[in-house]
């Protein structure tokens, strides 16, 4: 069976621009780069020239991972309807007794970006939120302790 990748529209929009680059221009400036290197270099000394052939390995590596993920990817769609959390959804919480706001978007793990406060939905904050709704009180439990949280808003 195949691996699922759950994604947003924008997601998969994101790694289409960036195989689509590296298709197009990053694996033409390595291959530009390796013909260079062979016409004047000796293979057995040039340490450039192995990082180069290493990195072209890397490109076509990392090329074949998003072709698998675009090709097995499954679009996230949100009913608005619900206030019910699941993947695509903004949460916004506060820690109980008396912590701040916080809202994260849940995302799969291919969009995961926390320092945009995207979480993926493997994560324990998103498991623990998954499936509640607004007012619940949820419990987390996070690398260091269980930290209990009070649902203020589901978008």
């Amino acid at each position: 069976m195949k691996k699922k990748y759950p994604m947003t529209r924008e997601g998969k929009q994101k790694l289409e621009e960036e195989l689509q680059y590296l298709k197009e221009e990053r694996r033409k400036e390595l291959d530009e780069q390796i013909k260079q290197a062979r016409s004047f270099c000796d293979f057995s000394e040039d340490v450039s020239f192995g990082e180069m052939v290493n990195e072209r390995s890397a490109l076509e590596a990392r090329m074949n991972v998003i072709e698998n993920m675009l090709y097995n990817a499954d679009l996230i769609t949100r009913d608005k309807a619900t206030s019910v959390i699941s993947l695509g959804h903004s949460v916004t919480f506060v820690e109980l007794p008396n912590g701040e706001e916080e809202t994260y978007t849940i995302v799969g793990m291919t969009e995961a970006d926390p320092a945009k406060n995207k979480i993926s939905s493997e994560s324990p904050i998103a498991k623990s939120l998954l499936g509640h709704k607004e007012n619940d009180m949820v419990s987390i439990q996070t690398p260091g302790d269980t930290i209990k949280v009070r649902i203020v808003r589901v978008d």
